[in-house]
C-alpha cells in the first residue's frame, strides 16, 4: 500500500483539474478498501445489503474536493502518506453520510443524488438510515487506527486526538447536524442574512473548515498556521455555498446530477435569492482574493489550494 501511494504522489500533474481527479482516485481506491466485505478486529460479520448501500453512498463519483482539501493543506506542511489519505477517507465517509440523510424523506426528500438514485431509493429508508450511521461511525474507526506505515514518523496521540475532536466537532450539533436542522427550521421561518450566513457556515462550511485545518494538525502546524488554514477553510466554504446556491437558482438538474430549484420551491432563502446574481457573483470574487491573501505566507506551496478556491467559485456543477 505504501508503495503505491508513494507512487501516486510523485506522477507529474500538470493541471488543477489532473491534481484534483488523481487525488480522488487515490482516495476512491482507499474508500474501496475500507469498505470491502472483509471483517475488520472486532467486527463480527458486515452484512451483505447494508454494506451495499454504503458503498453506493460513497462509491458513486464525486470530485472529492473536502478530501482534497485535507491532502493539499497537509502537503504544505510537508506530511503525506497513508495517515493523511486515511484522514480524507475519514472526512469523506462524514460527508457521504450527511448526504444519504439529507436526501431522505424526512429531510431533503431527493430522489437523484450525482445523477443516480439517492440511496433511500435504491434500497430503503431503514437501510439508507443505517447506512449514513454506518458511515459515520466508520470514520472515528479509521482517524482512531493507526497505519502502521513505518517510512514515516506516526502520528502523536495529541494529533490524533485533535482530529477526532475537530470531526465531532464539525459533523455535530454546533456544526453539520445543527446546521441541517436549521435548514429544516427555514422552511417554516425564513432567516435573515445573518441567519442564513450561520446556518450555511454549519451545514456546509463546518466540513470545509475542517478539512483545511485537519491538513494542518496532520502537518504539525503552529497552531497560528491552524487558525490561517481554518480561516481559509471559512472562506472557501461560504464560497462553496454560494456558488451552490446560484447553481439552484441557474443551472439545470442535468448538469447538477440532482434537482434545481428546490430552495425557492421550499420557500427557503438564499443569498443569491435576497440579493441576485450579480451580487452573487462579486461576493465570490471577495471570497476568493481573500482565501489567497489567507495563503500568500506559504508561496509557491499554496498554489493547489489557491487553485481549489477559484475552482470552489467558479464551478458549473
Amino acid at each position: 500500500m505504501a508503495a503505491s501511494v508513494a507512487a501516486m504522489e510523485s506522477a507529474p500533474v500538470t493541471s488543477f483539474k489532473e491534481r484534483l481527479s488523481g487525488h480522488a482516485a487515490r482516495v476512491e481506491q482507499e474508500l474501496r478498501r475500507l469498505l470491502d466485505a472483509r471483517e475488520r478486529a472486532g467486527e463480527i460479520v458486515r452484512p451483505e445489503r447494508l454494506l451495499a448501500a454504503m458503498r453506493h453512498g460513497v462509491l458513486n463519483g464525486g470530485k472529492r474536493l473536502r478530501p482534497f482539501l485535507v491532502i493539499e493543506s497537509a502537503a504544505l506542511f510537508g506530511r503525506s502518506g497513508e495517515d493523511v489519505l486515511a484522514a480524507a477517507a475519514a472526512l469523506e465517509c462524514v460527508h457521504c453520510y450527511s448526504l444519504i440523510h439529507d436526501d431522505l424523506p424526512a429531510m431533503d426528500d431527493d430522489d437523484l443524488r450525482r445523477g443516480q438514485p439517492t440511496v433511500h431509493k435504491a434500497y430503503d429508508e431503514a437501510t439508507a438510515i443505517l447506512a449514513g450511521d454506518s458511515l459515520l461511525t466508520l470514520a472515528f474507526d479509521i482517524l482512531a487506527t493507526e497505519s502502521g506505515e513505518a517510512a514515516r514518523p506516526p502520528l502523536s496521540p495529541r494529533q490524533r486526538l485533535d482530529l477526532v475532536k475537530g470531526l465531532a466537532v464539525a459533523a455535530g450539533i454546533g456544526g453539520m447536524a445543527g446546521g441541517q436542522a436549521l435548514d429544516l427550521a427555514a422552511e417554516k421561518d425564513r432567516p435573515d442574512e445573518a441567519g442564513i450566513i450561520r446556518l450555511q457556515a454549519m451545514k456546509t462550511g463546518a466540513l470545509i473548515r475542517y478539512a483545511c485545518e485537519a491538513g494542518a494538525i496532520l502537518g504539525g502546524a503552529t497552531f497560528a498556521d491552524r487558525e490561517r488554514l481554518a480561516e481559509f477553510g471559512s472562506a472557501i466554504g461560504l464560497a462553496f455555498q454560494l456558488a451552490d446556491d446560484l447553481l439552484d437558482l441557474t443551472a439545470d438538474a442535468a448538469a447538477m446530477g440532482k434537482a434545481t430549484g428546490k430552495d425557492a420551491a421550499a420557500g427557503k432563502g438564499t443569498l443569491p435569492a435576497l440579493h441576485g446574481a450579480e451580487w452573487t457573483r462579486q461576493q465570490l470574487k471577495g471570497l476568493v482574493d481573500q482565501a489567497h491573501d489567507l495563503l500568500e505566507p506559504f508561496g509557491a506551496k499554496a498554489a493547489a489550494l489557491k487553485q481549489a478556491a477559484t475552482f470552489i467559485a467558479e464551478r458549473k456543477s
